[in-house]
């Protein structure tokens, strides 16, 4: 039986591991501020994976339960969050994890949200997250406009996969990778959650072809490519990166998506 799409990461939890990008550290003081929290107070991450933001949190002190699905991935995150101290990673599906009456005052979820079916999903949060808690998803995504290799990307897509839909964040031809996903109308129907805000925090990494051709192979879309296919598309980039320089200089931006616990009070009626 075939893996759901969400699932196929542990097939290359090394390589994820290896070459997907980590986080700002500015986002990362931000949610800890907005949250009101410091060292030996407890978060609540959705979809761990192999620890990236996970050890980003610890490292400031956070007690996390990380909730990750993939046995593969959890494993590598307790690999890697062993030090610092104070990392729970628990196996399971979130919309199947039992918060067991616990609340946060931070739920965050690194490039994993929107695996996660939104009906049941939000209910967990609004169970688990503390009242005025903050709940923070974020996902990293390349700023195409600004990058001078797009075109000679685009063209090695062309030639091997052209029928690949040009809708996931790192396709060359995706005009807006960083997409609008309609945060503040998904808060405004979700009982018990508040306050949208989206909020974005501009970087940069460089990858070689070796590097960038690696993390394209931990993509859900490339990994579900016939294995040829898969292999002649990572080729083309790869020597679409080596034909210019070497070096791929990714402008990315990370879109932090925040909502809060509860409901606004309602105005006082005038006397």
């Amino acid at each position: 039986m075939a893996l759901p799409r969400r699932l196929v990461f542990g097939d290359v939890a090394v390589s994820y591991d290896r070459h997907r990008p980590t986080y700002p550290q500015p986002l990362v003081d931000d949610l800890i501020d907005l949250a009101g929290i410091g060292a030996g107070d407890r978060a609540l991450e959705v979809g761990a994976g192999t620890g990236k933001a996970t050890a980003l949190f610890a490292a400031r002190g956070l007690r996390v339960l990380a909730i990750e699905p993939s046995p593969s991935m959890a494993a590598l995150a307790r690999r890697n969050c062993a030090e610092p101290p104070g990392v729970e990673v628990v196996e399971t599906d979130f919309e199947r994890w039992d918060p067991r009456g616990q609340t946060f005052a931070l739920i965050y979820s690194a490039q994993a949200w929107h695996w996660i079916d939104p009906d049941v999903g939000y209910r967990r949060v609004r169970e688990a997250l503390a009242p005025d808690g903050v709940l923070g998803v974020f996902w990293n995504r390349p700023a195409w406009g600004r990058s001078e290799l797009r075109d000679a990307l685009i063209a090695a897509y062309e030639v091997t996969v052209p029928d690949l839909e040009p809708d996931g964040p790192l396709h060359p031809a995706n005009q807006a990778p960083d997409g609008d996903d309609g945060w503040p109308a998904a808060i405004d129907t979700a009982d018990g959650l508040h306050a949208p805000e989206l909020r974005r925090y501009p970087w940069s990494i460089d990858y070689t072809g070796d590097e960038y051709a690696g993390l394209l192979s931990t993509l859900s879309e490339v990994r579900l490519l016939e294995p040829a296919r898969r292999q002649a598309l990572l080729s083309a980039v790869r020597a679409a990166i080596e034909t210019h320089g070497g070096t791929l200089q990714m402008p990315m931006v990370t879109r932090l998506c925040l909502a809060r616990r509860g409901r606004p009070a309602a105005p006082r009626a005038r006397a």
